[in-house]
């Protein structure tokens, strides 16, 4: 069989901040794509908004670089549990991957799961052990943990023959010795090339390429991204859809190859190149597109089950409309979320209770939220209830997800990291000293994470580094306590007043500022007890025409606790509900008339 020897087809895969986007920075540093005095911004590669605000990658991306005569073709993925979709289903058109691995912290929950995802498809590995510059860096203990994690995963002696570089992604170097500094990464890229075997050359054979991906261009529409597997695909050519169920014929009306950041308008795409074509707009992630005169459908992409659920629904508050929202309908909310679970095989829509609830159902809290701040800036207005797990009947009964927790934390908060975890159900794995920080490893229902963050961060003073990953099905383990506090509610609409805040203080952490609109049930703080207050937050101060000592104080006001997205999904109970709008996130009773809710103390 003939080779394409131009052409390498591989993945970067890694844990959250190991360095996946920083490699292919320097890789195109050195590749030439860019003019030596042209100004290019760090992690050119997270190109989405929330991308570089959050500092994570959360769509897989494909890009090529030309090094010599061989064009390596990357796509870089995720490093989050979350989006673990993301990364399962790019796996699907490379020939190798290339893992890094932090040199300090080594290998932690995701870098087990795209590793048991990558050594599954029988794909060849390379493996770097990135930041050998940091000042708490082990790399040959490091080198150690993945030969014990390979072993673990019960790998064959083939597979654990691999070439292992060290290198330093934002310097661009890597060198296989790591006594020898070294220069650059052509160490590495050669080792790539040889390693990573070339695709196979059919480009005789009918055409067949798999949708691994969907995108769009506001010039040519929808796109759809794969590698073509077997033979050839060209502009105005007809290819059929093969999906689960259906079938329709298309003509591409565009063939784009990615270099760097940018899509290449292309003419014909080989066999083993990784494309986007346009034309194609009736189709799904794990269609097959082939010769309409020999039809074939290879096998379906298949994801891990979702583990979070939340329910998305029309927001019915008193301000509803009036925060900047363009769409708010319940068709239009229904139809942008089909739209995202059209382009996200880890997501599902199902309906609600009510015709104006969806639930929506994904990998965790976070690729969730996500979704939500996406709505956001798209000008969509919703509501949502607090994140449930997704449960399942097995053998013995109701079963929960469970996951693999890792939390990284100084010696001197490890009582307080224990004593939160333990009260979640949590049991302890592993623990083990590392320099002057300590290592646990818990096995969590799902449920267990739900708020944990916050409360770890206050816990050990924005000390401890946290990951986790699914690990397995178990059964219900019984109710977990979540959080401890009750809500402060206002009791009337109005605009808040510093007057009457300065006079609730006392009382609890406060959520807004002076001159905020509030209405009956909107949640305005967090009460120091455990029950639920009804306040008055718009009475403004009595004046008269006498002077009086005292009369003329001025109010002190604390700043309020300001929650992002992320830390209202975990703050929220069962009867509460957030508000998410272009403008605000307000957080509310599900129940807004005080005396329709359950009693409560009354203030």
């Amino acid at each position: 069989m003939s080779l394409r020897n131009d052409l390498r087809n591989i993945a970067i895969i890694a844990h959250v901040d190991h360095g996946k986007t920083t490699l292919v920075d320097a890789l195109f540093q050195q590749g030439g794509l860019f003019r030596e005095n042209q100004q290019v911004e760090d992690r050119i590669m997270d190109s989405n908004d929330q991308e570089r605000e959050r500092g994570i990658t959360i769509l897989a991306k494909a890009t090529s670089v030309q090094f010599g005569d061989t064009t390596l073709q990357i796509v870089d993925t995720p490093g989050h549990a979350d989006f673990g979709g993301e990364v399962e289903r790019t796996l699907r058109m490379v020939d190798g991957v290339l893992l890094l691995v932090d040199a300090a912290e080594g290998p932690l929950p995701q870098t087990r799961f795209v590793m048991r995802k990558a050594l599954n498809l029988g794909l060849p590995m390379l493996l770097a052990i990135n930041k050998i510059d940091r000042q708490d860096a082990r790399a040959d203990e490091v080198l150690q943990e993945v030969y014990d994690l390979l072993i673990e995963l019960d790998v064959d002696e083939e597979q654990l023959e691999f070439p292992v570089f060290y290198t330093n992604a934002r310097e661009g170097t890597a060198t296989s010795d790591i006594s020898v500094p070294g220069t650059d990464l052509k160490p590495l890229v050669e080792a790539i090339i040889e390693t990573v075997p070339a695709p196979p050359d059919e480009a005789d054979a009918p055409f067949c390429m798999q949708v691994n991906q969907l995108g769009y261009d506001d010039y040519v529409g929808r796109l759809v991204v794969g590698r073509v597997i077997s033979g050839e695909v060209a502009v105005n050519r007809m290819v059929k859809v093969m999906g689960d169920g259906y079938t329709n014929t298309a003509r591409i009306t565009g063939v784009f190859a990615f270099q760097g950041v940018k899509r290449l308008p292309k003419d014909i795409a080989r066999c083993g190149d990784i494309v986007a074509l346009s034309g194609v707009t009736e189709v799904a992630i794990g269609d097959t597109l082939c010769n309409p005169e020999h039809e074939r459908r290879l096998d379906p992409i298949s994801v891990d089950e979702p583990t979070v659920a939340m329910v998305f629904q029309v927001n019915d508050g008193p301000l509803a409309g009036r925060s900047g929202g363009q769409y708010v309908t319940s068709r239009q909310i229904r139809e942008r979320l089909d739209r995202e679970a059209y382009a996200n095989v880890s997501i599902r829509i199902e309906d609600g209770e009510s015709p104006e609830q969806m639930r929506v159902l994904g990998r965790g809290e976070l690729q969730l939220s996500v979704l939500l701040e996406t709505l956001r800036r798209e000008k969509y207005e919703l509501c949502v209830r607090n994140p449930q797990v997704v449960t399942r009947d097995g053998e013995n009964g109701k079963e929960e997800p469970v996951e693999q927790l890792i939390i990284d934390v100084p010696t001197e908060h490890v009582g307080a990291a224990t004593q939160l975890v333990g009260n979640r159900k949590a049991q302890m794995v592993d623990q083990r000293q590392e320099g002057s920080r300590v290592r646990l490893e818990y096995l969590i229902p799902t449920r267990g994470l739900f708020g944990l963050r916050n409360q770890m961060m206050t816990a050990t003073r924005g000390t401890a580094i946290m990951h986790h990953v699914f690990d397995r099905w178990m059964p219900w383990s019984g109710p977990i306590p979540r959080r401890p506090n009750g809500a402060i509610v206002a009791d009337r609409p109005g605009p808040s007043t510093a007057y009457s805040l300065g006079k609730l203080q006392p009382r609890g952490v406060l959520f807004i500022e002076p001159g905020i609109d509030v209405y009956e049930g909107m949640i305005v703080g967090e009460h120091n007890r455990g029950n639920d207050i009804n306040v008055n937050v718009v009475r403004g101060k009595k004046l008269t025409n006498f002077r009086a000592s005292g009369k003329d104080e001025a109010v002190n006001l604390s700043p309020p606790r300001l929650l992002s997205l992320e830390q209202a999904l975990e703050w929220i109970a069962d009867d509460e509900i957030l508000e998410v709008t272009p403008e605000a996130i307000r957080l509310r009773k599900a129940i807004l008339a005080a005396n329709r809710r359950p009693v409560i103390h009354e203030d």
